[in-house]
């Protein structure tokens, strides 16, 4: 699915966020507190373009995305950009070999979420960070309505005239819609092996930043 939607990928998010995903990026490097010479992994990067945003601290930025298509869209606008053929569940580093582990809008997609965040935490130093970037739920109860209508009527209709794929924005939405809310995510974070974690959100609610401490 995700080799359909490569072509066009990151130009449909932007048009389907209203923009607002340049925020969430910059808002995901700034949660991670990256310092320069540190190393990020960034699992489900896509095309590349979160991992050329956390590269903007000074840190060495790594991308690991399943999708082929994704990664060779990426490889062919952003050369620059290390980007790796890798699997959220089985990734492809040793132990400890990160000062911090990223994955934007895509931990919903792994087949298994709590063992991604599993080996997450096992390819991240004790003391690493983690931020989780993943669409949540607005808090505020008439924007959710609101929302959630725009998911399942608009979003389907507004990819259609940008997306190289517009089908595969109904699963997109229906994800979206079925992931767990802010506290329950966390928890699920903190039964990974995760502490210290907390929850910021973005643009109402729509977006959460969960932030975590490798223990």
């Amino acid at each position: 699915m995700f080799d359909g939607v490569a072509a066009r990928y990151d130009l449909t998010n932007t048009v389907l966020s209203f923009g607002q995903d340049r925020s969430w990026r910059r808002a995901t490097r700034a949660a991670l507190g990256l310092l320069p010479g540190e190393r990020v992994l960034d699992v489900g990067a896509g095309t590349g373009v979160s991992t050329q945003e956390l590269a903007r601290s000074g840190a060495y930025a790594v991308g690991a995305d399943l999708s082929q298509g994704m990664l060779h869209a990426g490889r062919r606008v952003r050369p620059e950009v290390p980007l790796l053929a890798g699997d959220a569940l089985r990734l492809p580093f040793a132990d400890a070999s990160f000062d911090a582990v990223t994955i934007s809008f895509a931990l919903r997609n792994v087949n298994d979420p709590d063992a991604a965040l599993r080996e997450l935490a096992r390819v991240t130093r004790p003391g690493g960070r983690l931020v989780v970037c993943e669409f949540s739920t607005p808090v505020h109860p008439a924007f959710r309505t609101v929302y959630l209508s725009y998911l399942m009527r608009s979003l389907p209709t507004v990819a259609r005239t940008v997306s190289s794929n517009p089908d595969a924005y109904v699963y997109l939405a229906e994800s979206i819609r079925a992931w767990p809310d802010q506290a329950a995510l966390a928890a699920r974070v903190g039964a990974a092996g995760w502490g210290r974690v907390a929850w910021r959100n973005l643009t109402g609610g729509v977006v959460a930043l969960h932030r975590a401490v490798r223990v």
